[in-house]
């Protein structure tokens, strides 16, 4: 009999199986093709940033596009991680560990961007499920407008 299948969690436990631990830890935190569609918009119109940067040096939480001279914070959410209204859908298995998750991550994202802003940051969200050529147009005219903002 394959190990997998007599595995069971213990109370508690993260993954609800073996199977599904592996396939959670595959999951990409940065680099997503998203993000990397996004960044490519972007650098193609010239403009430069830091990737998977930490805004604010004492704030252990990493923005996915980070420009610094302007002060603008950029996240591209997944729609499971962060609980998009749209395409959010509750787990079948160990729904009380991945439902509370996904709170834990919003309420940490309100977090991050009410610390971001009480700092003077701009933080610009978007969906992993938008247009990317739409979120790079918002991402460059949100930079274009805080550099003509600083001067």
């Amino acid at each position: 009999m394959d190990e997998e299948s007599d595995w069971q969690p213990p109370d508690g436990s993260w993954a609800s199986s073996a199977a599904r631990r592996r396939n959670m830890q595959a999951i990409r935190s940065r680099d997503t093709k998203p993000e990397l569609l996004i960044r490519r918009l972007l650098h193609a119109r010239g403009l430069r940033y830091r990737v998977a940067a930490k805004p604010l040096p004492g704030l252990r939480r990493t923005a996915d596009i980070v420009f610094r001279p302007t002060k603008l914070a950029v996240f591209v959410d997944g729609c499971y991680w962060h609980g998009c209204p749209e395409h959010y859908v509750p787990p079948k298995t160990n729904t009380g560990y991945w439902s509370s998750k996904v709170i834990r991550n919003v309420t940490r994202d309100r977090d991050t961007d009410q610390r971001l802003a009480d700092a003077g940051w701009t933080v610009l969200r978007f969906w992993e499920h938008e247009s990317p050529d739409d979120c790079a147009l918002a991402i460059a005219a949100a930079v274009s407008r805080l550099r003509h903002a600083r001067h």
